[in-house]
């Protein structure tokens, strides 16, 4: 039933403490609710007050611009009734809108100074009427004009001085006038300070010195003279569907193999060129003679902007077969991707193919085939498509072909693609089968990888071939016992279109692993004999 005492305590009326401490409380609430209500009041009272200071400001400027217009308005009712107005012409008279050269050179200086004006009535001079009217129109314009003297002092004293002198010290505007029969060679001399005008998107620096009359090259695009008019630029066909369609392809004339680190021999190409922002990737091809329509290539530059979050790739090709490409991340390179333009350097050197965007050696070609030994030409390619015919997005403006100095620096260490020799060269028992339909799921994979098996099977050894058929490719891996076997299987399998496979990083890496632990065996075992 719970505690009588305690129910009986709850009951009870308050003690004269309590009671007090109810009272303050009371009065506590009150007090803070008559606070809040004279806070209210003083920010309303503030808030009135800057309204009626902005109201007279309002009113005061209001005035000033009144007798103005009425002092206009009087002129011209005496111009209506025949007095003479001094020596206002027409034009002056009726045009209180009006601006001259003059005031437009003035600029923001009129700020105060065209106050002045407004006196323009106490100026006016009178040949002899002493009627009435003009003896009235007197008395009216004197009387305005000192009103308008008081409400003028007003007024600058409420600007204030600092606000006079800044406004004194603004640099005065005046019209630009331009001839649009001078020559474009006069208007870029005629740059502000002396100051060179940024180099057109379309043309190359001319700090490249790539001018017919100094340098030792020549243009090969855009070419003009009679009959031969082309475009003055080229971008592949939005329609494409194979790389040589609609493509960009140029011949370099007088390579030399043997002079490269002469001077005087062809050695550079210069490619000036912009690419859209949503651009996913272009590229260029560099081949020898008898390339057979770029089934062999010696250089490949390939910037991909949405490949593994932005690469730049340069390779090979040797019977149709890409080598095993050197990367480097877009984010490491000039940006190429959105800009307005852009100049990439291909110069041939007895090393490789060094690359230079925008003057910077971004990576390196290390040579994989042998140049052409004799006096020859090679062929420079624009292709219009990958070669799953997905169309590049790109536009060329120019294109430089001829000799320049070694461009690399002394030290290269740090060069993407220097020493990557070391990794190259064919695969001593792996194949490359291309030409294959492209897959796109993983059942279409297994059903592929058993049928490879089975074409491979002899020359596989005890455990068989091993296939690598990457998803969403044209193109296998297999690899079979032994270099003889790989030999054989070139040699007797008709079904198929192969060639020997490049060694990778990850194939020199497996094989250095296994040469080391077959090395700690012999070392382990030689010494258990001795023992």
């Amino acid at each position: 039933m719970g505690n009588p005492e305690l129910i009986a305590s709850l009951r009870a009326e308050p003690t004269e403490d309590e009671s007090n401490l109810l009272d303050l409380y009371e009065k506590l609430k009150k007090y803070e609710k008559f606070a809040g209500k004279l806070r209210q009041e003083a920010i309303m009272a503030i808030q009135r007050e800057k309204d009626e200071k902005f109201r007279q400001e309002q009113q005061r400027l209001a005035d000033v611009k009144k007798p103005k217009q009425m002092t206009h308005r009087k002129k011209r009712k005496k111009s209506e009734d025949g007095s003479e107005m001094g020596n206002f012409s027409d034009g002056d008279a009726n045009s209180d809108d009006a601006v001259s050269d003059k005031d437009e050179d003035m600029g923001a200086n009129n700020y105060v100074s065209g106050y002045d004006d407004i006196n323009v009535g106490s100026n006016v001079k009178h040949d002899g009427d002493n009627n009435d009217d003009d003896d009235d129109a007197d008395e009216v314009n004197v009387e305005v004009n000192e009103e308008e003297e008081k409400k003028k002092k007003e007024l600058e004293e409420a600007i204030g001085e600092k606000a006079q002198l800044s406004i004194a010290a603004m640099p005065s505007l005046r019209k630009k006038v331009v001839n649009l029969n001078a020559d474009i060679g006069s208007i870029i001399e005629s740059a502000p300070g002396g100051e060179k005008l940024p180099t057109p998107v379309h043309e190359f620096s001319e700090s490249l010195h790539l001018l017919e009359q100094e340098s030792n090259g020549k243009l090969l695009f855009p070419l003009h003279g009679e009959g031969n008019i082309k475009p003055e630029w080229w971008y592949p066909p939005p329609n494409a569907t194979h790389m040589s369609e609609g493509c960009l392809e140029m011949e370099l004339t007088d390579f030399r193999s043997t002079n490269l680190g002469a001077s005087g021999g062809n050695n550079t190409i210069f490619v000036k060129f912009s690419v859209p922002q949503d651009s996913s990737r272009f590229s260029i091809n560099i081949a020898g003679p008898g390339h057979r329509e770029y089934y062999d290539v010696l250089f490949h530059f390939n910037p991909r902007q949405f490949h593994k979050g932005g690469q730049l790739i340069i390779n090979d090709k040797q019977d149709g077969i890409w080598g095993m490409g050197v990367t480097a991340p877009l984010s490491a390179v000039p940006l190429i991707f959105g800009r307005n333009s852009s100049t990439l350097a291909v110069q041939i050197t007895p090393e490789g193919f060094d690359v230079f965007l925008d003057g910077e050696h971004c990576a390196r070609l290390e040579h994989r085939t042998q140049l052409p030994p004799n006096p020859c030409s090679l062929y420079l390619h624009f292709p219009s498509t990958d070669d799953y015919g997905s169309p590049e997005n790109w536009k060329v403006y120019k294109v430089w072909w001829g000799h320049k100095a070694p461009m690399a620096g002394k030290d290269v260490t740090n060069i993407t693609g220097v020493n990557s020799h070391m990794y190259g060269g064919l695969h001593p028992k792996k194949l490359f089968v291309s030409g294959l339909s492209k897959l796109a799921d993983e059942p279409s994979v297994e059903l592929r990888r058993a049928e490879l098996e089975r074409a491979f099977r002899k020359y596989g050894g005890a455990q068989g071939a091993i296939v690598i058929v990457p998803l969403n490719s044209t193109y296998a891996f297999v690899e079979l016992e032994s270099e003889r076997m790989a030999d054989l299987a070139l040699t007797e399998v008709k079904n198929y279109r192969m060639n020997r496979a490049r060694r990778s990083k990850q194939d020199m890496l497996q094989e250095k692993k296994d040469s080391e632990e077959a090395a700690k065996v012999t070392a382990t075992s030689e010494s258990t004999e001795w023992d």
